[in-house]
């Protein structure tokens, strides 16, 4: 006879202590290197999930819970108002991560609570009772050792003890080999020894070995009690004065396991967290690398996505290229096409395959290896085609796979990457694995339901890559059909079709062209900055009469700095005194100590000399260097040079203009011409204001920050000094990129009063800009974005955080987006013009690069005056606005001597 057991369902409670572990990280991580684009700190966020998508990965947890602190004011501090009250206040780039820390477990939908009066290990010991007491598994992550007494059979305690990046796995037999005792007696120990976190002083000369050897002998803290006379010696009298005190650690150091919390167990089962809203907050945190490792970490657990792709219709091979894509007399055209180009087949940067799919259902794979040189004609013929249609997903990337193989792309009616860009610029990420699952709510992978009719059928492995190039193609299409729908809803429609599509084939051309470079010269730079940098080594050496110090290693420098110079100190963190760049450059106006002359020169060199060894390694065979643009990396719509980055080439001090000296004419052209915008921002500031103050300076010609300065500071143009210029110049500026009167006051080395008072004069005189600054913050608050004059949108959740940091930085990010972005397409605009015109005059010029504001053109021999006239022609024509564009120009054979 057999017997049916019903056998519950295995659950095994994750619980973390989200304040402990919170507050390691921050003092893990440094501050100083986590931070986002407003200026909100993450350190303590980042270190914390990090930290929890690893211990979901290690433990697969069933259920999840984190429990917070909800103040210092608990019944243990009004008992004993000394408790914990020798920790240091709580920094407050700590707590303004507190509440980003909850959005987190927000979105991944992991529950947490607090509950007042009482600690968070209160609340992780009553869920760890009720967990028990119904025979689940326990697994508590926290940092306050404490929690060892809730260990047992049933109950693990995770304890970081290297920031967040060790832990300790403790089990009851790790608990007594540590502690000598077991964990249901380690409250005991405590009681015994003090908790010098907690500020309970334990009985004087009584170390954890004594204890242990006390509750050993005795049973439990009630026997040691109980026997308390028979303790001989000073430990004995020592106990007997501060038995008190014992007994006061005892009823605070136990952890109260029977709160009333608003949620149980049951209520802690893992759910599939809102993909969207992970989006939402790791972007606005900056977490792409995490979100990443998120996502790949838990593909399978959180699967909320619905199917795939269903690959149906005919598959198109090399024999029926005519009838695809033939003209109309020898076949039927491609109704709507999507070209996937992969690198699945060949090698390289050659395109080794095309994979296409039509709003018909067909869907198609060529490998472009196999084809003949008549079926190459054909598709070549197809893809070159401008009436045909065509959606890819990074086109760029696709177009240069194809000229590789001297295919010409042409007909691109959208770009998946672009418009989801265009929608969401503050997104992190635009692979398209991920946008299908954001948009379409669907994985990248085939349907492979059996026997549906018409459904493709593949082979496991060999057909693998033919798989995989279709399923991309038919997310395409799909994924552009939701997206024109996006783009129509938030105005991105022409911003797309007239500004960022035009630029892909552009910008293609530019990196495959490359800039020459001079090689003899770039490695005697390299030489040249090696040797001044070990020139600076010296000199700081010398300066303190030491050889042994590594100026590249912080703890040593705090040892020369703070001990043996005896300098002020900078601002404290948890490894010393801050050492970085800005702190050592006040420092040396307030000592001005050769040492740190020095340091400061061995850095610049240093950073030089890096800089300089990157380009040698980018130098291609054709002795150019080809950087790479992207179109989607920053919200404001600038372009992101990368590998190398030629946005970056220093050009305020001399030592960062001989780079530029480098970047020379290539064989066979004539010069170089750099064309930049002259104070673009401040001209769009005028612009958008409205305000006539500044309009009437730029339409008089006159130097605008001598205008501004006579204004301000009610003096004759004549009378401003260089003193007065420079200090309206750097408010200017600052306005545009919302400096407060703080900010100002350090950027200028002047009190915070002055500064204010200087923002006030400005103000007094220029009104239209006050006015303006405010009702654009007013406005995005409203609308939740900001706006460029050629309507490219930036949304600003945070504009309506409770937190205050953010919602300043937000406020920052509403003044300077329309500016910043308004620049941006205003020099994509020139480069579309300037191209357009190059072309169609029939000029062999070129443009190399685009630097921000500026544009750098190869000029062919015969065609310099017909080039500088038409570049500051589409430059000046650019955009029409209350002010006119104003186009500098140089020429030369450098880089460098074409500035100007």
């Amino acid at each position: 006879m057999s017997v049916m057991v019903d056998r519950l369902p295995r659950v095994k409670l994750l619980l973390l202590d989200g304040h402990s572990l919170a507050y390691r990280a921050f003092f893990a991580l440094p501050v100083e290197n986590f931070s986002t684009s407003t200026g909100q700190h993450t350190n303590a966020v980042y270190g914390f999930t990090a930290m929890l998508i690893n211990v979901l990965r290690d433990e697969a947890p069933t259920h999840v819970g984190v429990a917070f602190d909800v103040s210092r004011k608990t019944f243990r501090a009004d008992e004993y108002p000394d408790y914990k009250a020798g920790r240091s206040v709580t920094p407050a780039e700590f707590s303004g991560q507190l509440p980003l820390l909850r959005e987190v477990l927000d979105a991944l939908r992991i529950r947490h609570v607090g509950v007042e009066g009482f600690e968070a290990d209160d609340v992780i010991a009553t869920l760890t009772r009720q967990a028990v007491e119904a025979g689940h598994e326990v697994v508590i992550c926290t940092g306050d050792r404490d929690a060892f007494q809730l260990v047992s059979d049933k109950v693990t305690l995770l304890y970081p003890v290297r920031g967040v990046s060790e832990v300790w796995r403790m089990d009851p037999a790790a608990v007594t080999e540590k502690y000598l005792v077991a964990p249901e007696r380690y409250s005991d120990l405590a009681a015994l020894v003090g908790e010098s976190s907690d500020n309970l002083p334990g009985v004087p000369g009584v170390g954890p070995k004594t204890a242990a050897k006390w509750l050993a002998q005795y049973g439990d803290l009630a026997g040691v009690v109980a026997h308390v006379d028979e303790i001989k010696g000073k430990v004995g009298e020592n106990l007997r004065a501060h038995l008190d005190g014992v007994l006061r650690n005892r009823r605070l150091n136990r952890l109260v396991d029977d709160l009333e919390l608003p949620l149980g167990v049951p209520d802690l089962e893992r759910a599939s967290w809102d993909r969207e809203e992970v989006h939402r907050v790791f972007d606005g945190l900056e977490f792409r690398v995490l979100r990443d490792r998120l996502f790949q970490t838990f593909e399978v657990e959180q699967d909320e996505v619905e199917g795939g792709f269903e690959l149906e219709g005919e598959v198109v091979h090399a024999p029926d290229l005519p009838l695809r894509f033939g003209d109309g007399a020898h076949g039927r055209r491609m109704p709507h096409g999507v070209v996937v180009v992969g690198h699945y087949r060949g090698g390289g940067g050659d395109a080794g395959a095309v994979a296409f799919a039509g709003e018909d259902g067909t869907t198609g794979y060529l490998d472009l290896t196999a084809l003949t040189p008549a079926e190459e004609a054909v598709l070549a013929a197809w893809l070159a085609d401008p009436d045909a249609p065509k959606v890819l997903h990074d086109a760029k990337e696709q177009l240069q796979a194809l000229s590789c193989r001297g295919l010409e792309l042409r007909g691109v009616r959208s770009d998946t990457a672009l418009a989801a860009y265009l929608v969401r610029p503050d997104q992190r990420s635009f692979d398209l694995e991920d946008l299908v699952v954001r948009h379409l709510g669907r994985e990248l992978k085939a349907e492979t339901g059996a026997g549906d009719q018409g459904m493709l059928d593949f082979a496991a492995d060999d057909d693998a890559a033919e798989r995989e190039a279709m399923v991309r193609a038919r997310a395409v299409l799909e994924l552009s059909q939701v997206l024109a729908t996006r783009l129509e809803e938030t105005g991105g429609t022409e911003l797309l079709r007239d500004l960022e599509l035009p630029l892909v084939d552009i910008l293609a051309r530019m990196e495959r062209t490359g800039i020459a470079v001079d090689e003899p010269a770039l490695t005697a730079l390299e030489a040249d900055f090696g040797a001044k940098m070990r020139q600076a080594q010296e000199d700081a050496w010398e300066a303190i009469g030491r050889r042994d110090v590594n100026l590249g290693s912080p703890k040593q420098l705090q040892e020369v700095l703070f001990d043996q110079l005896g300098m002020p100190k900078t601002k404290r963190t948890k490894t010393g005194y801050t050492t970085d760049a800005d702190a050592l450059a006040d420092l040396f106006v307030k000592t001005e100590h050769p040492f740190l002359e020095a340091l400061l020169r061995h850095r610049d060199t240093s950073r030089l000399r890096v800089t300089v060894e990157g380009l040698i390694k980018s130098v291609a065979p054709d002795r150019r260097i080809h950087t790479t643009y992207i179109q989607t990396i920053a919200a404001t719509g600038r372009l992101s040079s990368t590998d190398p980055n030629l946005q970056n080439v220093p050009i305020r001090t001399e030592e960062g203009r001989r780079i530029r000296e480098v970047f020379v004419v290539g064989e066979g052209f004539e010069s170089l011409m750099s064309a930049d915008y002259s104070q673009i921002e401040m001209r769009i500031m005028a612009h958008l204001s409205g305000d006539e103050g500044l309009i009437e300076a730029f339409r008089s010609g006159e130097d605008l920050h001598r205008f501004v300065g006579a204004r301000v500071f009610g003096v004759e143009p004549g009378d401003v000094t260089p003193a007065m210029r420079s200090k309206v110049k750097a408010m200017s500026y600052g306005l545009a990129y919302g400096l407060s009167a703080f900010g100002l006051s350090k950027q200028l080395t002047i009190t915070t009063g002055e500064a204010q008072g200087l923002m006030d004069e400005y103000f007094a005189r220029f009104g239209g800009v006050r006015d303006y600054l405010r009702e654009v913050v007013a406005e995005a608050r409203a609308t939740g974005y900001t706006a460029t004059m050629l309507g490219r949108r930036r949304y600003l959740p945070d504009l309506m955080s409770d937190n205050r940091q953010r919602r300043e930085g937000a406020e920052r990010m509403a003044l300077n987006a329309p500016i910043q972005g308004s620049a941006a397409d205003i020099i994509k605009l020139a480069m579309k013009g300037v191209d357009g015109a190059l072309t169609a005059e029939g000029a062999r010029s070129r443009i190399l690069l685009q630097v921000h504001d500026e544009l750098v053109v190869e000029v062919a021999p015969g065609e310099r005056e017909a080039v500088e006239a038409l570049v500051r022609r589409e430059m000046g024509a650019a955009v029409e606005m209350d002010v006119p564009l104003d186009v500098s120009i140089g020429v030369g054979r450098s880089w460098h001597d074409a500035a100007h």
